[in-house]
């Protein structure tokens, strides 16, 4: 396990010359959301958003912040840059308060720019890049580790039991590349390098040359940095070509989505994870999570997505309520950085004015047979 730092969110900030003033409607706050929710990596944007939106409802029946519902206006962009470019502007063009739980490397590297210049807070997206991180930017939030931290495990537990010939399949994009660069840092501590490399594009399950040049290397675990379709097709592949391996996933494939597409062929599939289990009661956000989800009557799924789709609606509450409702990118952004050790039910967040990272808590998991996760 580990933990660090990250967030934040404003209701009505100004905008900068190519997008109007931004202000919050005074019965409601507005978050604005681009992700997928259609495509190869629908469950992604499905699960997070589901997750956040649980949250909100139990926080809205119960007045909301100060009397005001808050609300998350979505957009589908498949997971598609060019597309969340567009849902980016749109939404910056509304009254939301921030930009939140966007899903994607590539997608958040288009719109964090905009919502910079912009001036609007840009909370929680679902990706552990370090380029969205470093350089330091006062409008982005991120309340999940990294891809190091999550490499950085992984490698370390393959060191561990003596794994010493690692191969990284990964996508041809932003978000492979981050992960990539995670695994080959955390394994030249350990004075080794990859032994092949081989990547499949975004939104596609096209992994036949990738399986013959990783299986041609011989590793004893292939880290995967992908979503769960291309994952699942791979992992498939490369075991009927005659692989024996382990193979490691980071959270971003969409743990239970990868689950589902898997099935028995999951048994043994190993996936990091940034948020507490949402299987196990042993910390209180999770018995907070699986109540919520029971009420529900099945209308919501327990998984690590929706899971930190929840966390990251509980934090960004906890920033309004310390705000005092007085709106503006300033206060929203002080009254995040002002989330100090705060433990949110055993997961601990930490801001600071010069670090909005909030944790690097990273655990294991694996997946089982019959299509469920093991932590």
């Amino acid at each position: 396990m580990l933990n660090r730092r990250h967030f934040t969110l404003a209701a009505g900030a100004t905008a900068l010359t190519g997008f109007p003033a931004v202000h919050a409607q005074s019965d409601k706050i507005v978050l604005g959301q681009s992700a997928a929710f259609t495509g190869p990596a629908a469950q992604l944007g499905i699960q997070l958003h589901a997750g956040a939106k649980l949250f909100f409802d139990q926080l809205n029946a119960q007045g909301g912040i100060g009397g005001r519902s808050v609300e998350i206006r979505k957009l589908d962009d498949g997971y598609e840059p060019a597309r969340c470019e567009e849902n980016t502007r749109k939404l910056l063009e509304e009254d939301v308060a921030a930009l939140f739980a966007f899903v994607g490397t590539p997608t958040s590297a288009v719109a964090l720019p905009l919502a910079t210049k912009a001036r609007v807070p840009f909370v929680a997206p679902f990706t552990g890049a370090m380029a969205l991180r470093n350089p330091f930017n006062r409008y982005a939030f991120h309340v999940r580790a990294s891809y190091n931290d999550e490499t950085a495990l992984i490698v370390k537990q393959l060191h561990n039991v003596g794994i010493t010939k690692v191969a990284v399949f990964y996508q041809n994009d932003a978000y492979g590349k981050a992960g990539l660069d995670g695994v080959q840092a955390a394994l030249t501590t350990l004075n080794l390098k990859p032994v092949a490399l081989a990547t499949v594009e975004r939104n596609s399950v096209d992994v036949a040359k990738a399986v013959e040049t990783l299986n041609a290397a011989a590793p004893e675990a292939v880290v995967q940095i992908t979503a769960y379709k291309s994952s699942a097709a791979y992992i498939r592949a490369a075991r009927k070509a005659g692989y024996g391996g382990g193979f490691y996933n980071v959270s971003f494939v969409g743990t239970q989505a990868l689950a589902d597409e898997l099935g028995k062929d999951g048994a043994g599939v190993v996936v990091s994870q940034v948020v507490p289990s949402p299987y196990v009661g042993n910390k209180a956000i999770s018995r907070e999570f699986a109540e919520a989800v029971r009420k529900t009557n099945g209308a919501v799924q327990a998984n690590f997505s929706s899971m930190e789709g929840y966390i990251a609606a509980k934090v960004v509450a906890e920033a309004l309520r310390r705000s005092g409702g007085k709106g503006g990118a300033d206060s929203l952004i002080a009254a995040m950085e002002s989330i100090n050790g705060q433990p949110f039910g055993g997961f601990n967040v930490n801001f600071s004015k010069t670090d909005h990272a909030a944790s690097t808590f990273v655990e294991m998991s694996m997946l089982t047979g019959d299509g469920r996760v093991r932590t």
